[in-house]
């Protein structure tokens, strides 16, 4: 099957009339050329491409977080997008987001490294990162235990041991696994540190999409295909860029632009588990102490 259509589709964002014309197939020859290959990459690569982290992979994402964010005991950073798409029919308001157009969602957690460590693609546009996080396979797996989650470890120069975690903003609830910001506008200098070191370690997932949609720019524009052809597209690309990542690098300034993709932030209220809690207060004491600071923080808050 010619693959040559399918990546001219994904990496250029022209139509599926522009490959009609340019290949010289028929529209829904073209269609079922890339769906078929997205589909194919999805299902041959994703267990080299996108891997079940493995302990020792834990250990060496967290030591990536720590080099590189200066986040302690970090599995990754964790965030939900809009992946716009053309009304599905008959889908009512389902597909229907907070800022009232069309779309799917794409939750993914990111490495210091800029490549995907897991990502789940489908759900209804109106449903909010907390709620895609809750449903996911990565959710489940975190609350069986069948996640190959390092046990809690002290924190660098430290005898203080925290769980590991994954980082997120806002709009996730906070677990023993998923770090979020403190909320509130009068938050003192502890927490303030806190944040701002969590937000650092939290830009690589928010860039990884940047590279993401700046690399394949049929994510800047609206998806007018079927549902399950949407999905099988944006796995694609997750897939192909953890393979160019991980070939070929990227020469990436941060500047945490992504274009095509949009931010959940029509979040659920969830309740601070006193326990959690606890955690986060022990980090936002160590990140501020002589071990676990960093000299521009304090210029930063």
């Amino acid at each position: 099957m010619p693959t040559l259509p399918n990546y001219r589709y994904l990496a250029s964002g022209c139509s599926l009339k522009d490959l009609h014309y340019n290949f010289r197939v028929g529209r829904s020859t073209a269609g079922e050329i890339v769906h078929k290959v997205c589909q194919t990459i999805w299902e041959t690569m994703k267990e080299q491409c996108l891997p079940k982290p493995t302990h020792k992979a834990c250990l060496e994402i967290a030591a990536g977080f720590w080099e590189r964010a200066n986040f302690p005991n970090c599995l990754g950073a964790v965030d939900g997008k809009h992946v716009r798409i053309v009304k599905p029919p008959h889908s009512g308001s389902l597909y229907q987001n907070y800022k009232h157009y069309f779309s799917i969602g794409l939750l993914a957690v990111a490495d210091a490294n800029y490549s995907f460590v897991y990502v789940d693609v489908g759900s209804y546009g109106k449903v909010s990162d907390s709620t895609l996080f809750r449903n996911s396979t990565l959710w489940n797996e975190i609350e069986s235990g069948t996640l190959n989650i390092p046990r809690a470890a002290p924190l660098p120069g430290s005898d203080v041991t925290v769980p590991y975690a994954f980082v997120g903003d806002e709009a996730f609830g906070l677990s023993t696994h998923l770090l979020r910001p403190y909320s509130g506008t009068h938050l003192n200098v502890k927490k303030r540190v806190f944040n701002y070191r969590l937000s650092r370690a939290r830009r690589y997932v928010e860039c990884t999409f940047g590279i993401l949609t700046n690399k394949w720019r049929i994510l800047h524009r609206p998806l007018d295909v079927q549902v399950d052809f949407c999905v099988n597209i944006v796995k694609c690309c997750c897939i192909l860029h953890n393979y160019v990542r991980a070939r070929d690098g990227f020469n990436f300034v941060d500047t945490l632009t992504v274009v095509g993709l949009e931010d959940d932030v029509n979040d659920d209220i969830i309740a601070v588990n006193r326990y959690s809690n606890r955690y986060r207060d022990a980090l936002s004491n160590y990140l501020t102490s002589d071990a676990g600071q960093v000299p521009w923080q304090l210029g930063s808050i």
